[in-house]
Order: C-alpha cells, then structure tokens, then sequence
C-alpha cells in the first residue's frame, strides 16, 4: 500500500509541475552533424529573462561548453519571451542536454555524423503507401479500374470513355491523384538521387516489397511516378490533369473500397484542354495548359538522365514524352487548376512562369540547344521571386510548387552575368523571408497557410542550393532553422514527420482513413502543418476528436493538433513528403561528407 501510495504522489506530483512549467527548450530531435549549424530554442510563457546556459554531457554530466545569451526576443505566439541558444561549438560526438540559467533543462540529443542516416530511406515509406494498383503497405490492389474521361470530346473522346490511367501515388490522405503534384513529386525524387546517390539504400523491389533489385529504392519510386504520368500523357494531343474529385471525401474507407462515382469502381479523369472546368457552383480559374504539362516535361527529362543506362528504351520513350509534353505547354499559355465538384476547395495554382522556366532548363539538358537557355532566362524574369515570399500569404497551392526549381537548373547551364542574375533571384527570396523571420526566436519566416510544412521544406532547399550556388554560409543558421522546425524546434516541441525519430514526440493520430479504421501507421509522412488560426477557425468539417495536448502551446496567431479530425494541420501529404526527402537526402550526405 505504501509503495502504491509512493508511486501515487510521484505521478501527482510530476503533474503539477508540468502544468506549473512555464519555460521549455526546444530541440531537432533527430539531432545535430558535429561540424553544423546547431541552435536549440529556449521559450517561455512567464517574464523572466535568461542570460547564460551550459552545455551538459549526457553520459556523465560534466558541463562540455557555457555560452551567452546575446538577445531576448518578445512574445511569439503562446510565449511571452524567447532565446537562441547557439551550441555550434559543441563538435564532439555524444548525447548531450542543455541547462538555462533559470532552471530550464531540455532533453537530450545526439551530436554525430549518422543522426540523418535512414530518413530519406525511412520517409519513402510513406511514398509506397500511396501507391494504387497493387499497394505494398496494404499488400493488395485498389482503383484498378481508372477511368473515365471528362472534358476530352475535342480530341475524340466524348465524356465516360473508358481509358488507363491507373498508378501512381494517391495524393495524401484522400485518394484523389493530381498531375501536378506527382510530377514535382517524381522531380524531387529523382533530383534526390541524382545529387546524393549514396545515401540510398536497395532494400525493395520495383513492386515495393521486400528484397533487392539493384536499384535503388528512390529510383523504383521516381520510376513508379513516372509509369502513371505516362498513361496521363498517352498521346501528343492528350494530357490529364487529375483522378477523382472531392466526392471522395463522403466517407473513411480503404482505397480498394472506392465506389462513388456511379460507374462502378471506376473514376473521372479530367483532360487538360487549357480552359475552366467544374468547381462545384463556380468555375475554376484555369486560363492555360503550361503549369502541368511543363512539370511532365521536367519530370520525364530528368527520368531520361538516370534511366538510359539501366533501360535505354524506357528512357528514350521519356526523351520523345518530355518533348511532347514541352509542345502541350504551348498550346495556351497559362495555368492548369484542378477541379472540385462539392466543396470550395482545389489546388489553386495561380503561377506557370517558373514551370516553363524549369522546363525550358531541362530541355537545354536534352537538346543542348542555347536557345531553351534564353527561353528559360526569360521566363526567370517574369517571376524572379516566388510569390508567397514577398507577400507573406498565399491561397492553397497557389504558388506551387512553393520554389522556383528552374533557378537552380538554369544556374548550373549558364555562366557569367546570366547565372549571377538566376542566383541573385535566390537571394532576393531569402531576404524576404528573413526579413520576417529574424523578429522572432524560431527565425520564423514562413507564413502559416495550409500546407506551411511543405513551404518550410521547399524554402529550407532553396537556402541549401543557394549556399552550393555561391559558397556563402550567410543564410546557414536560417536554413538549419527551418530543418529544425520539422523535427522539434518549434512551439508545440514536435517532430511533424510520422515516426521520425522513432523515440521522438511525433504525430501519432494523423487525418487518415488508414490510421482511423484499422491504426495503421503512416511512416515517414510530412504533416501539413500548423495554420494561422484565423484559417483554422474558419475552415468547414474541422472538430478535435481528442484532448488537444498542445492546449498549453496553441495561441491567436497559430495551431497545430496531433488529431485526426484536424484535416488542416494534421494530414500528411505525398507532394510535401517527397519534398522532404530531398532535404533529407542533403544532409545526410553533408553528415557522410564529413566523416
């Protein structure tokens, strides 16, 4: 009874003090290389000030390091005060935590080479669970018989006609599939092993389930996304925008369950005809065919590059696809919306220039004809900085995909004043953003719309490339900033990525039909991430199914719940993921670099 009632205070007791604590410090959970960047984030809801902190080994508590507190910043959201604590002295490899002068303790992290080894590997998981037709995760087939046509009478294929278009990736929690986002998706993943080959491993076969094929498991998923984008580009005068529509979201189901469309299991696929298409009572506001054909452009052109040593016919047919899919581009200049029936809701894509940008660049990569080049620079002008970063705000997806990729392509094929110009274009983003974000103690600069996970990974890239652009560590600790904020150093102390580490705070209740009927885990998963409130509050279908606990680090400007009836802040996304393992890619090849 004595140890009973022991244990009993020490669990009350523990309690009290946690709803009594007012100041946290903020940690990357997966940890620091020895020779970066590393600052962790001291927070507080109270209206004391700090002015130094040490450094701790975690293995034998001997103080490893003491350092100064250089500025207090004001109240951010739930906190009142806030410190950056730079530790990046610290270079020896080990476990170590952090003490304030106030008391505040954080927990412990790793400081070593390996703490990114396996995530890009790990975060393909989520990858493969996306997949339709035959679905590795589920071990069985879902939408095998996709679909039929919308839109497509002008080349002879009046509504319902039955085509092939099954595969590729469904495109987060729902089981819609857009041309757009797998299309920057398979670029991302095929610019991942084509800029760090070595960190991934040969662990599934093209199918996805276990054993080795000799080819890297990045590349059979690149591959997976390419096969689909060819049956959605089936002819010169054919190319289809998107799978399904918001009709999917009447019901949680498994995807081999999918049937709302009155044709059986098959579903609506939406032709590219450059014009607006159905958005419930309204129109949506498509004015062209450039913003996705261009993406397919880039995606096959890429696939060529790596694929015409291991399958020189698979890659010739990308070579004749991407110049295809460049003259698809052409036919009406401007940008390809999707298409909502019931709800308000679409991906509003509202830019095209950067698209033909990066297509004109990776056409030069297969023709080697200068004149894609001065097509490419001209389109570089037109938009020389992502929208969002100027203006701070943004609709959903309307400035996709949230990084100029051409600036960086265009860089590598030009010389002289013309690649100082694309690179310049870089840095005038990034200033924006800084601008906002040295204000506060997360370097914040990124505004929280929906999806700010994924605008956080395409910005924490764009400072990677424009510090291997120039050389220049200028934007380092903004950069490492926004790579910490994914996995820890943020208000709420967690990681947004499913499973990530596997001993870390991670999203565990994520908006998917998976995880909500049956508990499946959605490994490796980027979350959307956390919203203005202002939207939260005025988002249609959202209620918390669970107490929220980050109740304590919720506030008027932002919130992010770890529940499954929060769609906004809480589902992963397919696009975003393979954003993510590029990034990751990066630094876990800059930790084997440095071994």
């Amino acid at each position: 009874m004595k140890v009973f009632a022991t244990i009993l205070f020490l669990f009350i007791s523990s309690t009290i003090l946690w709803a009594q604590q007012q100041s946290w410090i903020r940690i990357n959970q997966l940890g620091y290389l020895p020779e970066g960047k590393k600052v962790m984030v001291w927070v507080s809801k109270g209206n004391q000030s700090i002015k130094s902190f040490e450094v701790y080994d975690a293995d034998n508590n001997k103080v490893a390091y003491k350092g100064k507190v250089n500025k207090i910043f004001g109240k951010y959201g739930p906190f009142e005060r806030g410190a950056r604590l730079d530790i990046s002295r610290v270079q020896k490899s080990g476990r170590y935590y952090v003490k304030t002068d106030d008391g505040t303790q954080s927990p412990v992290f790793k400081i070593n080479s390996d703490v990114y080894k396996g995530a890009a590997d790990f975060t393909l998981r989520y990858m493969r669970q996306q997949r339709t037709l035959f679905n590795p995760y589920l071990q069985d087939s879902c939408h095998t018989h996709d679909g039929f046509t919308m839109y497509a009478s002008s080349v002879g294929l009046p509504d319902s006609t039955h085509i092939d278009a099954g595969g590729g990736w469904h495109d987060a929690s729902d089981y819609l599939q857009y041309s757009t986002t797998s299309a920057n998706a398979a670029f991302h993943l095929l610019a991942a092993y084509r800029d760090f080959p070595e960190v991934f491993g040969d662990e599934k076969q093209a199918n996805g389930l276990d054993g080795k094929n000799g080819i890297a498991d990045v590349l059979d998923e690149a591959k997976w996304g390419l096969d689909w984008l060819l049956k959605m580009h089936p002819k010169p005068n054919m190319m289809f925008n998107q799978i399904a529509d918001d009709r999917d979201h009447s019901g949680y189901r498994l995807p081999g369950l999918d049937s709302l469309y009155g044709r059986g299991h098959e579903r609506p696929v939406y032709f590219i005809d450059g014009n607006p298409q159905q958005r419930g009572k309204f129109m949506n506001n498509t004015t062209g065919t450039s913003s996705t054909a261009a993406k397919f452009t880039s995606a096959f052109s890429l696939g060529y590059h790596l694929l015409k040593d291991k399958d020189q016919d698979y890659a010739a047919l990308l070579k004749e696809k991407a110049k295809s899919a460049y003259d698809y581009a052409y036919i009406k200049p401007g940008v390809t919306q999707t298409v909502s029936v019931k709800s308000p809701y679409i991906y509003a894509e509202d830019n095209w220039v950067d698209d033909m940008e990066l297509a004109e660049a990776m056409m030069y990569s297969l023709k080697q004809d200068p004149a894609y080049l001065d097509k490419g620079l001209n389109y570089a002008r037109q938009e020389p900085v992502t929208p969002w970063m100027i203006r701070d705000t943004a609709n959903h997806y309307q400035y996709y995909p949230f990084i100029n990729l051409g600036h960086y392509e265009l860089a590598k094929h030009t010389k002289g004043k013309e690649r100082e110009e694309v690179i310049k274009y870089y840095k005038e983003g990034i200033e924006y953003v800084w601008n906002r974000a040295k204000d506060n103690m997360f370097y914040r600069g990124v505004p929280y719309i929906w999806c700010s996970n994924n605008l956080t990974t395409s910005f924490a890239i764009q400072t990677y490339w424009y510090k291997q652009l120039t050389g220049s560590t200028a934007y380092e600790e903004l950069e490492q900033a926004n790579f910490d904020w994914l996995f820890g150093v943020n208000p709420w102390g967690t990681s947004m990525v499913f499973g990530l580490p596997a001993d870390g705070d991670t999203p565990v209740h994520p908006h998917s039909s998976l995880t909500y009927l049956h508990n499946y885990p959605l490994d490796g998963g980027l979350v959307d991430g956390p919203v203005y409130a202002s939207i939260y509050n005025n988002l249609i279908g959202i209620q918390l199914l669970a107490e929220d606990e980050y109740a304590k680090f919720q506030s008027d400007l932002v919130v992010y719940h770890d529940d499954f009836g929060d769609y906004s802040t809480n589902e992963p996304t397919m696009d975003g993921t393979a954003s993510l393992i590029y990034l990751l890619s990066a630094k876990e090849a800059e930790g084997q670099k440095k071994k």
